[in-house]
């Protein structure tokens, strides 16, 4: 049986989408098969497809062993440049990883970063210009770190870790700022009009799994994380385009879970999928909203003509 898993945002935003609101996923979702609704997240997406220990998805690791290969046997952190705000009251966070750095901009940001994590027992590496690591100590007990997209324009206060653990890193990130700030790359930076990389942001801690389980056959995604999560299960990963739904078979998972994909997801992607099912070389549909919506669709669910179709509503 041929099935593509398609990960969409949240309905709310497909719904702002003129595009979109209106279209067949508003078909999809008046006469498909509702199912069960899922905790909303990302996250929560991932692991209806992937099986493995531990309750959240360990992106440090997996994406350390896509970069290196070495990634097994420790524990990673996520300490991404960053660039940080600041106004009248607090600070924010505007943007973070791939901020145009060369390798030779990384060593330099770095120099003088390396002897306060190293002494802290994390030591720091940076093997592509937008993902940088701490390796953390066996057994190290680290606080809950939130990914960068839930802090995003929001007061950095609120999003900083807590707790005994979570002083310690606080007290970190304002010592990694205060070097950053006075780094002299930096001002170089500003007056070429590029953002200063100001601050880190820590997350994704985690170590590699031992084992990951999929059904799936492959995976289509722009996604590092995905693509790396993948990459440990076996699973092929190949770029999203549409004439890549020609001839697979078995378990897909397609991620359009990605705003600037929005007028693709409405010129390309949904006109391929529908055809798809249409000349019957796709026999399932699975829409998995990151809101937690969980729609299942045969072309067969056409016939439902007393479900009234709405356009999507936010």
């Amino acid at each position: 049986m041929n099935t593509v898993t398609l990960l969409l945002p949240p309905r709310r935003v497909l719904a702002a989408d003129a595009a979109l609101a209106g279209s067949v996923l508003a078909t999809w979702l008046a006469r498909g098969d509702v199912l069960a609704a899922a905790a909303a997240g990302r996250d929560t997406a991932l692991r209806e497809s992937f099986q493995f220990a531990g309750t959240s998805v360990p992106v440090a690791a997996l994406t350390r062993q896509a970069d290196c290969f070495d990634a097994a046997g420790a524990l990673w952190l996520r300490a991404d440049p960053a660039y940080v705000r600041a106004d009248m009251a607090t600070a924010r966070l505007l943007a973070w990883g791939d901020l145009g750095l060369t390798r030779e901009d990384c060593e330099a940001l770095l120099r003088p970063l390396k002897p306060l994590f190293g002494d802290s027992g994390f030591p720091i590496d940076a093997p592509v210009p937008s993902r940088w690591y701490l390796r953390a100590p066996a057994g190290a007990q680290l606080p809950a770190f939130v990914p960068p997209d839930q802090a995003h324009g929001d007061d950095l206060r609120l999003h900083l870790p807590e707790g005994h653990e979570g002083r310690r890193w606080r007290s970190l990130l304002n010592e990694a700022q205060i070097v950053l700030h006075n780094h002299p790359l930096n001002a170089q930076r500003i007056a070429r009009g590029q953002l200063p990389v100001n601050s880190l942001w820590f997350w994704g801690a985690g170590s590699l799994p031992q084992w990951i389980k999929t059904p799936l056959a492959r995976v289509l995604t722009r996604d590092g994380v995905l693509a790396a999560l993948a990459a440990q299960a076996s699973c092929a990963v190949l770029v999203p385009q549409p004439d890549a739904l020609a001839g697979f078979a078995g378990e897909t998972l397609l991620d359009l879970d990605d705003p600037a994909l929005l007028p693709a997801l409405a010129q390309d992607w949904l006109p391929a999928l529908q055809q798809a099912l249409a000349r019957g070389r796709l026999d399932v549909l699975q829409l998995r909203f990151v809101d937690g919506t969980r729609v299942s669709w045969r072309h067969a669910n056409r016939w439902r003509f007393w479900r009234r179709v709405r356009p999507l509503q936010a």
